[in-house]
């Protein structure tokens, strides 16, 4: 079932863009019908002048029901039914289909019956989409794109293209979804087009789907991209690097901070105790009693509170010798003896 936003737009492209419109009451409108993409059909009836009565379609399939339907959802303009809009669910190719509307005019209504219509040869495929261009060698170019029809072996194409210094298009029919144009020069640039339609394998339409979005290669394009280019690295030097290099740093600081407190913890420093002994040399003065705070009883308690007289030791005399001993009273000893003359 086709999605309400896709009902609206098949809407809209039909009151703004050329189709056909009904014509007076006594004219009798033809009908004209279109599957797009095979996802949704819209029949019209008419010619461009302004209608002025209400038509009714009733459609039926010979082979599936013989039992006429009535449209479901009708286009208007300006109040009057101009068209009708078929969901997915309600098409059958291969199928011979057939429409008829009712005109009512002056109290009568008029039968007017279409031809058959085949679905399978009203199909128009939607506009090819994502037009890729390779630069290949030997200054040859190769453009791909894709279609949204999705059975894209019944498409057959057409590729239209022209540079900045020619005057007319020229245009190819390609088959499969690859377009090369052998030679190009640098100095000019290229726009291409791509459409698409049902081959005659698959079906005998003479839609084509609209041109695609254009894509345009050569020197404009690139010197586009090298100035695009240009842009990209002059941000990258002006903004990322800066901000990088500033983010290395700061994580290189962090690393060595972590590093020292590593190194700190694994190999502890020697403390330099001379800090501790600062008020033991200035503020008592080497005092180290005083600075340890030892009590002045137990400081006394240690001091000597006795004399001790001196004594004198002497060398006593030989055991054979009768001299008297010399008396500490003596302030001098006595002479010693002269030593015996040996005889000649």
């Amino acid at each position: 079932m086709a999605a309400p936003g896709t009902f609206l737009m098949a809407v809209l492209l039909f009151l703004c863009g050329p189709g056909p419109y009904p014509a007076a009451a006594h004219s009798h409108p033809g009908v004209e019908c279109v599957l797009f993409n095979e996802e949704y059909m819209i029949c019209t009836w008419g010619s461009r002048e302004m209608p002025t009565v209400n038509y009714s379609l009733f459609y039926w399939y010979k082979n599936a029901s013989d039992k006429e339907v009535e449209c479901k959802r009708y286009l208007q303009d300006q109040g009057v039914r101009v068209g009708c809009y078929f969901e997915q669910n309600e098409l059958i190719q291969f199928q011979p289909f057939h429409v008829l509307i009712n005109a009512s005019v002056g109290g009568k209504t008029l039968k007017i019956p279409s031809k058959r219509m085949e679905l399978q040869d009203l199909v128009k495929p939607a506009a090819p989409v994502n037009l890729t261009i390779r630069n290949m060698s030997n200054n040859q170019l190769q453009l791909t794109w894709a279609s949204p029809y999705p059975r894209d072996k019944c498409l057959e194409h057409a590729v239209k293209y022209k540079s900045n210094k020619d005057t007319s298009w020229t245009e190819l029919s390609v088959n499969g979804d690859v377009f090369s144009l052998p030679s190009v020069d640098y100095e000019k640039s290229y726009t291409f087009y791509v459409r698409s339609k049902i081959n005659k394998y698959c079906g005998r339409t003479q839609f084509w789907s609209e041109w695609s979005v254009p894509v345009i290669w050569g020197s404009n394009s690139t010197s586009k991209g090298m100035v695009e280019e240009q842009l990209y690295w002059f941000g990258i030097r002006t903004v990322l690097v800066p901000i990088a290099s500033c983010l290395l740093l700061l994580v290189l600081v962090i690393l060595l901070v972590r590093m020292e407190r590593v190194w700190v913890i694994l190999m502890p420093r020697i403390p330099n105790p001379s800090k501790n002994f600062d008020e033991l040399f200035i503020t008592h003065n080497g005092n180290f009693q005083e600075w340890a705070g030892v009590p002045k009883d137990v400081v006394e308690s240690f001091k000597p509170n006795y004399s001790e007289n001196i004594c004198y030791v002497t060398e006593l005399p030989p055991k054979d010798s009768h001299e008297p001993l010399w008396d500490s009273s003596n302030h001098a000893p006595p002479p010693m003896p002269a030593p015996p003359v040996a005889p000649w």
